[in-house]
């Protein structure tokens, strides 16, 4: 399986650009491995997008309470919506998406079932509210195979272009 983790502010022109790269990551991997991805906007769209296209299954998990599906952000709910539309299996999983530890949580739980993770991921180091790197140095801490993608170009939300991954 392939998790990927990324950016949710990605500016709407560069989910293309991350998607044609996610895309392009695909056809390097073993045939038919499908992906999975936390529920939420940005890098998890882009990627249920790709797999689309690349003829491949996607896996959504979703947050629970109590095995009733939690409440999302507002800004996710549109995306988990495609998502779900895209998804061939959903999968449920007991944190509060409205705390960004548990969602970190959630997602090193993903990644620790995965044999491969894509990090859409401009290089900035983790802050309060994006832990992008730290998810990236949690999978490879697990022996996980990480792919780094950062299309040139490609924006986050009030941010300009960074230069790449490091």
């Amino acid at each position: 399986m392939i998790a990927v983790v990324g950016h949710a502010d990605v500016t709407s022109e560069s989910l293309g650009l991350l998607e044609a790269e996610l895309v392009a990551s695909l056809e390097r991997a073993p045939d038919g491995e499908p992906g999975v991805v936390r529920a939420g906007g940005g890098a998890p769209v882009a990627f249920g997008r790709a797999l689309r296209e690349a003829g491949r299954d996607l896996v959504v998990v979703i947050p629970t309470r109590g095995m009733v599906p939690a409440l999302l952000p507002e800004r996710d709910r549109v995306p988990t919506g495609e998502l779900l539309l895209l998804a061939r299996e959903v999968r449920l999983l007991t944190y509060d998406p409205g705390d960004r530890d548990a969602c970190v949580g959630a997602d090193e739980e993903i990644i620790a079932g995965c044999r491969r993770l894509v990090a859409v991921w401009d290089g900035s180091p983790s802050n309060g509210r994006d832990a992008t790197a730290h998810l990236v140095a949690y999978a490879r801490s697990r022996g996980v195979e990480v792919e780094v993608l950062w299309p040139a170009g490609a924006t986050r939300a009030g941010l300009r272009a960074a230069p790449g991954p490091r």
